[in-house]
């Protein structure tokens, strides 16, 4: 008697998982429902755009960096979002009596369940069109879109598969930080590609898509286009490369699968030696003041090295404040004002700070009995806070500086970065107190659910104050700089706008205390939600 195929367990399996997900609240349903519609929109209006390429002169350079990009963001979705697909993990099938190639056939077919497949189809078939012509190629091109498909899915298996004992212990989770760092970074390369190209036209792709023609699973995609210019000795190269992958793409997965089904897991287990060297570390607290500060800031700069979720939101900040003004002056575009983006993006973080304690906020609010604790406990939090964003801040305005040649404008660009810092420090002690929010420490969730309105106003409604509380040292600069002498006195922007953002936040800090210490109960509510 055969063995029942296992294919259809798992894909009535994986569809299972995406139903039981979708049950656990209303607002994990609503979640999906709305990226869903999104994602299949844009997914629509991508298929009607590279529809519209068709004849295009350039449209072969524009699809096979689609769908070169498109392999790329398959490889890297398991390191960067390694929860967000159960079946991911085949570590939670090692007790089951499966053999790795039957296991690799179903998780394959499984695997083309989602929006995620969907979404990649829609490229491909359109992708396919832009560049088909004749009956030969548009049946090389069905051909090639369930290559390319294929590549695509297998290529994320086979990466998930390499990498499962990193992405699913607790230290490997921290890889997810690094996608601040990649969305930040691709915006601004989006960004500038998209100037490059306006200005440019789409030739500027050609030679890029001319190598990547040869990478799957874009040289399927090529061998289309080699079809319809009769390149068929060059079309079947192409596909051979892409078929080719896809073996050893599975290949791949196999070997790891069948390493991960009969080896023991010890990459979580630390060793003595670094466990003891954990335990007698205390550089960092010989270098803090003494006494409750000290602890406060240690504890603070701790959690930006070691929680997840804030680690990420320090890495996205420290990249977005740095790319934004760099890339900026790199085009020639830039103004060093825009130096004070470095400092709005770290000031962020002292938005909803009692919420990064989750519920362990419960210790912290024990030793908080009156306003002069609550008063501490806040001032040594944006003393931490401080400790990195003042040089950051300084280093980015330098840079941006030297790279526009405006050394004139130095000591004004930091007075507003300084004046800035100052207003985001006292504007988010006062929200901390007055509307905090529980960030989730499962998945990749910074709100609790019920709890969006009360972020939308902590953090939007914060930087209009902060704005708003500027007002003087921006409207002091557009004098100065519209004066017939003022030039030589916008150097005294430099002390008026550091002595003006210590005053703000010292003010703010007297604010929120009383506020703090009175609403503990609240706050503890609030911020052990999720």
């Amino acid at each position: 008697m055969s063995a029942p195929a296992i294919t259809p367990v798992f894909v009535r399996l994986k569809l299972s998982l995406l139903r039981n997900g979708l049950r656990q609240s209303g607002g994990r349903k609503a979640a999906y429902i709305t990226s869903a519609v999104f994602a299949l929109l844009f997914a629509a209006l991508q298929l009607i755009g590279l529809i519209a390429l068709r004849g295009h002169a350039h449209a072969e350079s524009v699809v096979v960096l689609a769908v070169a990009v498109l392999g790329l963001g398959w490889a890297v979705m398991p390191l960067f979002f390694p929860s967000g697909d159960e079946t991911l993990d085949p570590t939670r099938l090692v007790m089951l009596p499966l053999r790795p190639r039957p296991l690799v056939r179903a998780l394959l077919t499984a695997s083309l369940v989602g929006i995620g497949p969907l979404f990649t189809l829609c490229l491909l078939v359109g992708s396919v069109v832009a560049v088909a012509r004749g009956d030969a190629a548009f049946a090389v091109g069905a051909v090639a879109v369930v290559l390319a498909l294929l590549v695509c899915v297998a290529l994320a298996r086979a990466v998930a598969a390499a990498n499962v004992r990193l992405l699913t212990s607790r230290k490997g989770r921290d890889l997810a930080v690094l996608s601040g760092l990649v969305i930040a970074i691709g915006a601004q390369i989006v960004n500038f590609g998209a100037q490059r190209l306006g200005a440019s036209g789409l030739g500027e792709l050609d030679p890029a898509a001319g190598v990547l023609q040869w990478v799957p699973p874009a040289s399927a995609i090529g061998a289309v286009h080699a079809v319809s210019e009769g390149s068929y000795g060059l079309a079947a190269a192409q596909l051979a490369l892409s078929a080719g992958a896809l073996v050893a793409l599975l290949a791949l997965w196999s070997r790891h699968l069948t390493r991960l089904m009969t080896s023991p897991d010890g990459s979580t287990l630390p060793s003595a030696e670094s466990a003891a060297k954990e335990r007698s570390s205390t550089g960092l607290a010989r270098l803090l003041p003494a006494g409750r500060t000290g602890t406060v800031m240690e504890r603070s700069l701790r959690y930006v090295w070691r929680d997840p979720k804030t680690k990420a939101a320090w890495v996205t900040s420290l990249a977005i404040g740095l790319l934004v003004p760099v890339f900026n002056a790199w085009q020639g575009t830039g103004s060093v004002y825009f130096a004070c983006f470095a400092a709005g993006m770290l000031g962020i973080q002292m938005y909803n700070q009692f919420g990064q304690d989750t519920s362990a906020f419960w210790m912290v609010a024990l030793t908080i009995s009156s306003a002069r604790d609550a008063y501490v406990e806040l001032r040594a939090r944006a003393y931490a806070l401080l400790l990195i964003t003042l040089p950051y801040a300084t280093l980015v305005t330098v840079v941006t500086t030297a790279m526009l040649g405006d050394w004139r404008r130095l000591p004004e660009a930091l007075g507003l970065s300084f004046a800035l810092l100052g207003a985001m420090l006292a504007t988010g002690a006062w929200t901390s107190a007055r509307f905090p929010y529980s960030i989730p420490q499962e998945g990749y969730k910074n709100v609790a659910p019920g709890q969006t309105g009360l972020a939308w106003i902590s953090i939007f409604g914060g930087m209009m104050a902060a704005a708003l509380l500027c007002a003087p040292v921006i409207a002091l600069t557009i004098w100065l700089n519209v004066s017939a002498d003022g030039d030589d006195w916008t150097w005294l922007l430099l002390p008026a706008g550091t002595a003006y953002g210590a005053v703000l936040t010292a003010a703010g800090l007297k604010l929120a205390a009383p506020r703090t210490a009175r609403r503990l109960p609240e706050i503890l509510a609030a911020v052990s939600k999720g």
